[in-house]
């Protein structure tokens, strides 16, 4: 696969340096299509085996978690990423530090998830779950080493290990399935899958850089990373309310079996949200590398991966917005045919998605995170309020439409009210109106002017 990457790349006249970030593309692409693909796969049979309402609590479990995952990365993650690209300090204090971080919040954070499900559900049950998947946040603390492996352009690692973690999952799922096994089972399963990749990573790190124990803590060096890592926490927080929140909501509002057929719908919307966030952590590095040498290059390449992202999901939201109804009949089945409308709905938001991330890319690329939670605040607000106000009226129709809104309020219409990020619009709105140009002279993203 390796020799191939080679021959294309000399086919496109690439430099050695375009070439490792060629490979580093195409096996971020791979992992990640691994990693969905089989994910919907055993999605769909899991949810045709439980049923909306099971299937719809498992989800709700998952998300509950995932806000609480969320707090304990702290968004160190970007940070880390940043750092080690820029390669001013040794990687295993970076790296060292950053885990250290990661499990003291972990810990903390479990104990807060527990806590608070405890007093918010009636059903002991749905906390048991929670609990029990809950271990996701620690086991989460190794996505370091991934993030070192990305800072330095070598995904390939990762990725086989990724892959291995997905079709040991797919295996345990499937027996699950065939002992006809509890939902309590497949929480696990999940939760397990985490373990199954922090093996993985370490595996990887130990084969090609060295040993985990060479890392080291630096207190001063924490408090350097909280620091600049904090303005994304806020950031990060309030993405992550706005986009897991509609779950929570759904399932406290409305019931269990409503998340169930949202949570099919954004199943599919999750594949097409991967286009704009792969490319906007991808580009993170290289856009650090470029912005370090050429300002103007910066802002050429940066316009450029900004319009290839919102393009190439604005024809993939249509091309499935078109086909929601066969994709759910015959994937989901029957049962699930009241997510067509939502699919067909959601899969918008991938566009709003991408001009928020690739935004997002260039924001940290810049050093001018400190303001961001002011954008992704909005969006939180639009999210929540709304969501208060139409759902109980209209229903998950409703959660549909504010899932879009508040994308485009924080991704896009703050910026425009934020001097900082106002460039940052201007860019937007060109790659709205003009971007899709570049889909038709994709190799101008490769070539050396």
């Amino acid at each position: 696969m390796t020799s191939l990457l080679t021959k294309i790349a000399q086919w496109l006249h690439l430099s050695k340096t375009k070439e490792v970030i060629l490979q580093n593309l195409f096996w971020s692409v791979i992992g990640k299509i691994v990693n969905l693909l089989s994910g919907l796969f055993v999605g769909i049979i899991v949810a045709r085996y439980l049923g909306p309402e099971k299937y719809g609590l498992m989800d709700y479990v998952i998300s509950y978690v995932f806000l609480f995952q969320t707090f304990a990365a702290f968004g160190l993650d970007a940070i880390e990423i940043r750092e080690e690209a820029r390669g001013k300090e040794p990687f295993q204090k970076i790296i060292g530090t950053a885990f250290g971080l990661k499990v003291i919040f972990g810990v903390i954070f479990i104990a807060a998830v527990i806590l608070t499900s405890w007093q918010m559900d009636a059903d002991n049950y749905t906390t048991i779950l929670i609990a029990i998947y809950s271990l996701v946040i620690v086991l989460n603390s190794f996505s370091v080493i991934r993030n070192y492996f990305i800072a330095i352009v070598q995904n390939e690692y990762v990725v086989k290990a990724e892959i291995a973690r997905t079709l040991i999952g797919i295996g345990i799922k499937l027996g699950l399935l065939i002992i006809h096994a509890s939902l309590t089972w497949f929480i696990v399963a999940y939760m397990f899958d985490f373990l199954l990749v922090a093996s993985g990573y370490g595996m990887a790190y130990h084969t090609k850089i060295g040993r985990m124990r060479e890392w080291n803590f630096n207190l001063s060096y924490a408090k350097f990373m909280l620091c600049e890592s904090f303005p994304l926490l806020l950031t990060n927080t309030a993405v992550i309310v706005y986009q897991r929140i509609d779950h929570i909501l759904i399932g406290q509002m409305i019931d269990k079996e409503a998340v169930g057929y949202y949570a099919v719908a954004s199943r599919f919307v999750e594949v097409l949200i991967y286009i704009p966030m792969m490319l906007a952590q991808t580009i993170t590095p290289v856009l650090v590398s470029i912005r370090e040498r050429s300002a103007e290059e910066y802002i050429r390449k940066g316009q450029q991966f900004m319009n290839l992202s919102l393009w190439c999901s604005i024809l993939a939201a249509i091309f499935t917005s078109i086909l929601s109804y066969w994709i759910i009949r015959l994937t989901f089945g029957f049962a699930y045919l009241p997510a067509v409308t939502i699919l067909q709905i959601m899969s918008f938001k991938a566009a709003s998605v991408a001009l928020s991330n690739t935004a997002g890319a260039m924001i940290v690329t810049e050093k001018i995170q400190s303001l961001s939670i002011l954008r992704d605040g909005l969006g939180c607000i639009v999210c929540v309020v709304l969501n208060y106000l139409l759902l109980p009226r209209y229903g998950i129709i409703a959660a549909a439409y504010i899932s879009i809104a508040s994308n485009v309020a924080a991704g896009y219409i703050a910026d425009a009210f934020i001097p900082t990020y106002r460039h940052l619009f201007v860019r937007q709105t060109r790659a709205l109106v003009l971007g899709w140009k570049d889909i038709l002279s994709y190799k101008n993203l490769l070539n050396k002017k």
